[in-house]
């Protein structure tokens, strides 16, 4: 949720997250800086409280190899229960019209508890009462898809910007875990397979292994032997996305708590294309093929990309080769040098993936990278947030990261203004606070900076940039270019990583190997 909370540095470092959640986007300032900036402070200051909190986990033993150093930890579970998802545009129409009404009624009933004294949350809006947080919850829980991807998209806003009663919503929501019951399922699988679907494999379990935002996971094995992971789709998600944004906007609205500068409509609009595009399954089985295939042409050691299964794959199914591997975040208790090759294999392919490939896999959720200890790799999975970059907005963007890198202010303000970040009409001021949260974003991969970045220290930046972001808040002029959104999303989640694991990483040196690569149009 916080994954995007690290984008910053590890944008500019060029290197979150995702809704309140897996995945999260920038629509933040009018500059990148400001853009990855927020996230970057929230994520990192919640990290550090994590980290403080957290019991100190015990030393790698040195004389076990690190690939059987593998921790003990219990997998990560929620509480799965099954909840059918409304499929028709009507009826997604009434429960939020429901909701609504719900709303409405609980803010009537906490006026009159406040003026009798008797309301347990006498600080809040009227429309974020205890009562009516519950209300959403359940309501959002029981919708998915659209609730999942706004929460996403708000999430990359820091806590100054987005109001705590909000975020703690989307948060919930994300983790709350429904799935359709079996007879629902079976009916998604009749239609996108065929009344005879279960002859198809072997074994299916009826129980998912996980519940996202737009579909579940099962676990089926075929009858050749080879264990699969199926992803299907909620019924109604694909045809209601343009209504369901609508009434989650007059929803979040209520409240009349969002800030003028979270650019509600933009961000709703990005959601919407998101989330067509992630609804579409034979769209991401053809990501999934081609980014094998990237990345073996590309020559990267320790990452990998498991194969789609087309005869059993539609527009609404999935089925893809079933990997194994830890959860990326739980790597954070293997010994240093595994944890520096994970975060250094995690570095490169967002480079690789930006400047070289110009198609991104920009779902940070660290559920989607799976660390398989004995083969010492990452298995990657989940391609829905797969997109494109035009090779004229890399040009620009690595030109504003090298310019960054060397300390060229100039650089800095015409490759911002170049990109949409900045119009060109701003203070100076607002000039000096972008440039200076650009440099201190940069410092992992600073021309004049260390060898070896160590990302334990990251967590010192955060307090400086924060200091810039009032000014880049009062007197930013436009939202950031669109394709920010994603991008600053996946780096933030690469950045936020590199910091659990507390890895150190030639980020200077990759960084210039990225730039002499690289061929500029112009």
């Amino acid at each position: 949720m916080r994954a995007l909370g690290d984008t910053l540095s590890l944008l500019l470092a060029v290197r979150r997250v995702p809704l309140l959640s897996p995945t999260a986007h920038a629509h933040l300032p009018s500059a990148p800086a400001l853009a990855l900036a927020r996230p970057l402070v929230a994520a990192l200051d919640h990290e550090s409280a994590a980290r403080d909190e957290a019991p100190v986990p015990a030393a790698a033993d040195p004389d076990r190899p690190p690939s059987e150093q593998v921790p003990e930890v219990e997998p990560h579970t929620r509480a799965l229960k099954p909840a059918a998802i409304p499929r028709t545009r009507l009826g997604r129409l009434y429960e939020y019209g429901t909701l609504a009404a719900g709303v409405g009624a609980g803010m009537v009933t906490e006026a009159i508890r406040r003026a009798a004294g008797a309301s347990s949350t006498p600080d809040t809006s009227l429309a974020f009462s205890g009562p009516n947080v519950e209300r959403i919850v359940a309501k959002l829980s029981k919708m998915r898809g659209a609730a999942l991807k706004m929460g996403q998209m708000i999430s990359i806003q820091d806590n100054k910007m987005v109001p705590p009663e909000i975020e703690a919503i989307f948060r919930r929501v994300h983790d709350s875990a429904n799935y359709m019951p079996q007879w629902q399922l079976e009916g998604v699988l009749k239609q996108e397979l065929g009344a005879k679907w279960a002859d198809k494999f072997a074994e299916f379990d009826m129980v998912p292994i996980a519940a996202a935002s737009i579909g579940q996971v099962h676990r089926a094995v075929l009858h050749s032997g080879q264990t699969v992971a199926v992803k299907v789709q909620y019924p109604g998600v694909a045809d209601s996305i343009s209504s369901d944004l609508a009434n989650l906007k007059s929803i979040l609205l209520l409240g009349s708590m969002l800030p003028k500068g979270l650019y509600l409509d933009n961000s709703i609009r990005v959601a919407a294309i998101e989330l067509a595009l992630e609804c579409d399954y034979k769209r991401e089985a053809a990501s999934i093929d081609r980014f094998g295939e990237l990345i073996v042409s590309s020559g990267l050691k320790g990452v990998r990309v498991p194969k789609v299964f087309h005869e059993v794959s539609t527009a609404r199914v999935l089925a893809t080769e079933f990997v194994p591997g830890l959860p990326i975040d739980k790597a954070a208790l293997l010994d240093q040098r595994t944890r520096n090759e994970i975060a250094e294999s995690l570095f490169r392919l967002c480079l690789l993936e930006l400047f070289r490939f110009r198609f991104m896999q920009t779902d940070p959720n660290w559920s989607n990278f799976l660390y398989d200890a004995k083969a010492r790799q990452l298995n990657l999975i989940d391609f829905g947030a797969s997109r494109e970059f035009p090779k004229q907005f890399t040009d620009d963007y690595l030109r504003l990261l090298q310019a960054s890198s060397v300390g060229d202010k100039q650089g800095c303000l015409e490759y911002s203004r170049k990109l949409g970040f900045l119009t060109g009409f701003e203070s100076a001021t607002m000039n000096a606070a972008h440039i200076n949260s650009l440099q201190l974003l940069s410092l992992p991969f600073m021309a004049n900076g260390p060898a070896v970045y160590d990302f334990r220290n990251a967590s010192d930046i955060t307090q400086k940039v924060r200091s810039e972001i009032p000014v880049m808040l009062r007197e930013r002029l436009t939202p950031p270019p669109e394709e920010s959104y994603s991008l600053h999303r996946k780096l933030s989640g690469c950045f936020l990583l590199c910091n659990k694991l507390g890895a150190q990483i030639r980020c200077r040196d990759i960084f210039q190997e990225t730039v002499r690569s690289y061929k500029f149009d112009s």
